[in-house]
């Protein structure tokens, strides 16, 4: 018979510790009742795709709607592929958007709450001492099968229909106390296997918080649970973890369904509650007449620093981002105008199970939506934090006269129907280049309708007219007058019912100066950009538009 407990004190020379400590030393949760716990816990592998905002953002509503926590757990077992500045792209990026977590990784070397290291690889001497007791209890037991034992395997399961460390294929799994205790003695290097008492012809039901019931066969491989450089694979870690640090909730991408036999034959043998899953379907991206995973390779607005570095607000990416998160956001959102996002009824349940689209224009709109409502202190502090990272002559420019340049966003703002021209801050230069000569191209070009001479005529006879101090009824006034002297009718409906009879109409008028004062056919209000830009600014673009024409 199996000796278990001296294989384990093989194994485990150095865990002293059992797991009762750890029990005691992350006890249950205070919350009150129906508090999820919830948790983000990505690789430091790479940068923080969108789909991960948008499973963290899940796991973060999921929490705060039932006044739970929701944590950063950071996954690094997989060494050989982490990268230098991963934590701090997550930790960034999750941050820069309203996602920052109540408790967990806060940054670099910076933790918060009584449930850590939150870490993995900081806490290799917690998982070892679940392997042990797993040992002791003859759930678990070394394998000493070698890379090539493995491949070995892999070419007898060809015809298979399931493939795996099992069964007769499990070669380590009834090994002699004395051969095992020969080899590791030897130093012959060696994984730790979960012994695994599933049937195939048994199955498992779990309730998915977003696709409903699901039926699987049990779990029979006797997967690796502690790799040879003595690191817990994810099923291991993540089981041990989310026990300890009381998670309630997990919220992860559907890939993650097949393991789910796995993970609750896992908790089963450590003796703990599984936790509740909610698999998220993959976002999906509209191209050639089909769909397709929003990919890393080929969209650069799959990286979240995308939306850094374009000049998102987080208020724009929550808002898009829940419209795809819910499907019953859209309608919620048209009943409460001006509601808080915080203040709608996130459910899981609710969540596509096909998988949400993405679709940049609509981004795009929400995002204009969103800063249209926004007062100009608010615009004016985001735009000058933001060019102050990503733009210096634009922010130095903004800083060298913050009432002008609030004046400036302030055109069309604050009001019931404000002007929905920004989706983000990297537009904003381009947006008000006109008001700074620093960064003013002029560009008389004319609509087609408009000759050059009645361009010229138009703003002759209006540089002699304008006054600096006139009201906006005495400047359209104005306007409306130079008219019929020039050809065209102060009526639009006049015009639409004998067209033949004008040149154009009040709104023509318009358009060359327009064009004359700031080289664009669409503007805010041009009472309000001729106020700011001065009679005298004025007046030389309007010559310098004149001299144009003329040549």
């Amino acid at each position: 018979m199996t000796d278990c407990n001296k294989i384990a004190n093989l194994i485990f020379p150095d865990v002293s510790e059992d797991c009762e400590y750890y029990e005691n030393l992350y006890p249950h949760r205070e919350l009150s009742e129906g508090a999820r716990v919830t948790r983000f816990a990505p690789s430091p592998t790479g940068y923080l795709h969108f789909g991960g905002l948008y499973a963290a953002f899940a796991s973060k509503l999921t929490a705060q709607a039932t006044n739970g926590i929701f944590m950063l757990r950071i996954e690094d077992t997989d060494k050989k592929r982490e990268i230098e500045d991963g934590i701090s792209c997550i930790v960034d990026g999750l941050s820069a958007f309203g996602v920052a977590p109540d408790e967990g990784v806060m940054g670099l070397n910076e933790e918060k709450g009584s449930y850590g290291p939150y870490i993995q690889s900081k806490r290799r001497q917690i998982y070892r001492t679940f392997v042990k007791k797993l040992v002791e209890e003859g759930r678990a037991y070394p394998c000493f099968c070698s890379p090539e034992d493995l491949e070995e395997i892999h070419k007898q399961q060809e015809n298979e229909d399931i493939k795996g460390y099992y069964g007769k294929y499990a070669h380590c799994r009834d090994l002699s106390d004395e051969e095992i205790e020969e080899r590791i003695k030897n130093g012959d290097s060696f994984t730790v296997r979960l012994r695994s008492i599933g049937d195939i012809s048994r199955k498992i039901t779990f309730d998915d918080l977003i696709k409903g019931k699901i039926e699987m066969s049990e779990n029979v491989n006797d997967v690796v649970i502690l790799k040879a450089d003595g690191i817990p694979t994810y099923h291991f870690a993540h089981a041990v973890d989310d026990h300890l640090m009381r998670t309630s909730h997990v919220v992860r991408g559907d890939e993650w369904v097949a393991s789910v036999p796995l993970h609750i034959e896992l908790f089963k043998a450590l003796g703990f509650k599984p936790v509740k899953y909610a698999h998220i379907a993959p976002i999906m991206k509209e191209e050639d007449g089909g769909k397709r995973k929003l990919s890393k390779r080929k969209d650069p607005e799959a990286n979240v620093s995308y939306y850094i570095e374009k000049g998102y607000p987080a208020e724009s990416v929550q808002e898009y981002i829940l419209t795809i998160l819910n499907s019953n956001f859209e309608d919620w959102r048209k009943g409460n105008k001006e509601e808080d996002i915080s203040k709608f009824p996130f459910n899981l349940k609710k969540m596509s199970v096909s998988g949400a689209l993405f679709d940049m224009v609509k981004f795009n709109d929400v995002s204009k939506n969103v800063i249209s409502k926004m007062d100009v202190q608010t615009v004016y502090n985001y735009i000058t934090k933001w060019a102050k990272d990503y733009d210096n002559e634009l922010f130095d420019l903004l800083s060298q006269d913050s009432e002008k340049a609030k004046a400036i966003l302030n055109i069309d703002r604050e009001n019931p129907k404000p002007r929905k021209d920004i989706a983000c801050w990297n537009e904003v230069k381009n947006y008000l280049s006109y008001f700074y000569n620093e960064i003013y191209s002029a560009d008389y070009s004319l609509p087609e309708n408009i000759k050059k001479a009645d361009a010229l005529m138009i703003l002759e006879k209006y540089a002699d007219a304008y006054s600096g101090k006139d009201s906006k009824e005495e400047w359209f006034a104005k306007i409306k007058d130079l008219c019929e002297p020039c050809g065209f009718t102060p009526n639009v409906k006049e015009y639409k019912a004998e067209p033949e009879k004008y040149k154009g109409h009040v709104g023509d008028v318009s358009s060359v100066i327009r064009i004359a004062i700031t080289s664009r056919i669409n503007t805010p209000d041009l009472y309000y950009i001729m106020q700011i830009l001065g009679k005298d600014e004025v007046i030389r673009r309007i010559n310098e538009a004149m001299n144009n024409y003329r040549g």
